[in-house]
């Protein structure tokens, strides 16, 4: 029984079983350590992307501020290349998108949205870009585009914003009978989920809207 050896005897054993498994004690050792430094060096190269991708961002906002549409674009574009799937690189595009359209470059601003809606990580975002380009389309006159952008997907919590937007669509076309029942679709749908998202967002307008059709 090895309690029963004496202190060479031990010391010899222990060295011998060195001697066999210390090369792979020595790369476990190696492995782990390799495999902590690689963890800390990845989320230190991730904060350091985040706050490269957070001061071009800023720098998207301070060109915003001076109503440089350029800088705008050229920062917010180099942001989107070297930070594609971030919330920065997202929202940067936006406002590219929304300067353009105060500047009635429609055309340049829906195909940005729709860039912004292919790229995008965020299922949410991706909703409400894909309610922007509708109504880009609608103020192209692009009617019969903007009701299958409205209609291709499930809108989930946005249920009432689609179904507002599909209703100034379809008041476009003039089928009045389909505005007013999509209108009432996004009413109702106001006291339920999207209530939550956008408590009354639109609700005045939206009465407006379904009270000139009621009594016109």
């Amino acid at each position: 029984m090895d309690e029963y050896l004496n202190e060479d005897e031990q010391w010899d054993m222990v060295r011998n079983w060195v001697r066999q498994n210390g090369v792979w004690l020595l790369a476990g050792v190696v492995l782990a350590s390799a495999g902590l430094w690689g963890w800390r060096s990845w989320q230190a190269h991730r904060e350091a992307m985040l706050l490269e991708a957070s001061t071009q961002y800023r720098q998207v906002l301070a060109a915003m501020g001076r109503n440089d549409l350029p800088a705008v674009i050229a920062v917010a574009d180099k942001l989107a290349a070297a930070h594609p799937h971030t919330g920065y690189a997202d929202q940067a595009q936006l406002a590219v998108a929304r300067m353009q359209v105060e500047d009635n470059q429609l055309p340049a601003a829906l195909g940005r949205l729709q860039k912004v809606e292919s790229a995008t990580r965020d299922e949410a975002l991706k909703l409400l870009v894909r309610l922007r380009i509708a109504r880009l389309q609608i103020e192209q006159n692009r009617l019969d585009d903007a009701l299958a952008t409205l209609n291709a997907v499930q809108p989930g919590a946005f249920a009432g914003r689609y179904a507002e937007v599909r209703g100034d669509a379809l008041l476009a076309k003039g089928d009045r009978s389909g505005a007013l029942k999509a209108y009432r679709e996004a009413q109702s749908a106001q006291s339920g989920q999207a209530a939550a998202v956008a408590p009354g967002a639109g609700s005045d307008l939206l009465t407006l809207k379904i009270n000139a059709l009621t009594r016109s």
